[in-house]
């Protein structure tokens, strides 16, 4: 069986990604799953996805612990504990990822058992508007790794799930997909099926005792009030929603009421003010502004 997991951001096209590879699989004669995990998180929040494709019925269920290929759409996840992109890494786990840094960097600086390469997702992405197409391009490289997928099962794939997008954009992924499956031709079948997990060597994990404590302290309740804010949301940002004052309004009643996370405030002569360190680059602001006052920027140049 093999065993995909691919990591991105809320927006990047993770859960299409297995979509496609998932259904390219299916054209190729497997027996498929795929899922994405999230939560209410929007865009830029962390989240992965999971395909599990073999020739015979899949009785596994859940998510992917011990993968035989990971994938990393976005760089800046990797120190970002609740990201888990080194989950269950084995030294025959094939971990590639989306990054400037060649792979002798990334196998040295995550000490990696196994094979690292990089995506070449880079090439002909200039702008962070352009970074939907990483799903498309992560699926068409995960195909050729893998090995058991034709360029012509993953090209119909991607017609099928990209449909309702309209012609032109589903083109332009084609176009980035089947570029990515070509530059992993030296690759190709790189990654091998992981074996089956037989119930019958699972392992109870270790007892650890807890100690008891009062149900002030331990029960599942907040007495505290504005715990949220402790909770610095603005690393998930991948662009920077910025206000030109010069041609704000100041009817900052529109964004900050339809700041999903209320992450603008409001001075007491109506200018309004970004909590940068809340904002998650929902980019809810941008659409919503009367005179077009807020423009999105790549978060990579504010901080450069």
């Amino acid at each position: 069986m093999f065993r995909i997991r691919l990591h991105g951001r809320g927006g990047q096209g993770m859960k299409t990604a297995a979509q496609i590879l998932g259904r390219a699989f299916f054209l190729a004669g497997f027996e498929v799953q795929d899922a994405p995990r999230y939560g209410a998180e929007r865009r830029g929040a962390p989240i992965f996805a999971y395909v599990r494709a073999a020739r015979a019925a899949i009785k596994e269920r859940g998510v992917i612990t011990w993968p035989d290929l990971v994938i990393v759409a976005d760089e800046s996840l990797v120190p970002v504990p609740a990201a888990g992109v080194l989950q269950g890494l084995t030294p025959r786990t094939v971990f590639l990822i989306n990054s400037t840094e060649t792979a002798a960097v990334w196998q040295e600086r995550l000490k990696l058992s196994g094979p690292a390469l990089t995506l070449p997702a880079g090439e002909g992405i200039t702008e962070r508007v352009d970074l939907p197409h990483i799903g498309a391009i992560c699926a068409g490289a995960a195909a050729r790794l893998i090995g058991a997928v034709g360029r012509e099962q993953l090209a119909e794939a991607m017609r099928v799930e990209l449909a309702g997008l309209g012609e032109v954009v589903a083109e332009k992924n084609l176009t980035q997909a089947l570029a990515a499956y070509d530059a992993m031709a030296s690759h190709e079948g790189c990654v091998a099926e992981g074996t089956q997990i037989a119930a019958r060597d699972y392992a109870r994990p270790a007892w650890t005792d807890l100690p008891l404590e009062a149900a002030a302290l331990a029960a599942p309740d907040i007495h505290a009030a504005l715990t949220s804010e402790l909770a610095n949301t603005g690393v998930w940002r991948t662009l920077r929603p910025v206000i030109d004052y010069a041609h704000c309004n100041r009817c900052a009643w529109v964004c900050s009421t339809l700041c999903p996370d209320g992450a603008i405030r409001v001075d007491p002569d109506h200018t309004p003010r970004i909590d940068y360190d809340h904002c998650k680059g929902c980019m809810v602001c941008v659409a919503v502004c009367p005179p077009h006052a807020v423009r999105a920027t790549d978060e990579r140049e504010m901080q450069a």
